[in-house]
């Protein structure tokens, strides 16, 4: 009798497994038989790249040498401005580091 028992336990859990197989093919799931850890929840994810891309707006100074030439000329207008009041960058071997070592 207990071989019978046991026959009609293992058509069982070829039919079980027969059906979770089935199953995951029609839903489109993945098996997992022995528990173990999967990135598959990862990497049905949709893909986030693009709308990352898009949250920078574009930057057309980088292209543009006039925006790059306007900029430019702005600056050493500035640093200019700064050196006839004094304010300007030291010389080399003047600034904070030198002068602290110096002391």
């Amino acid at each position: 009798m207990s071989a019978g028992g046991g026959l009609r336990s293992l058509l069982a859990a070829a039919a079980v497994k027969g059906v979770e197989e089935a199953r995951a093919r029609i839903f489109g799931h993945v098996l997992n038989p022995l528990g173990k850890r999967s990135p598959n929840k990862i990497l049905r994810k949709k893909l986030i790249g693009d709308q990352v891309a898009e949250w920078y707006p574009y930057d057309i100074k980088f292209d543009d040498p006039l925006v790059m030439a306007r900029e430019e000329k702005e600056r050493l207008s500035k640093l200019e401005m700064l050196k006839r009041r004094g304010k300007g960058p030291p010389k080399k071997g003047q600034g904070k580091r030198a002068a602290k070592r110096n002391k």
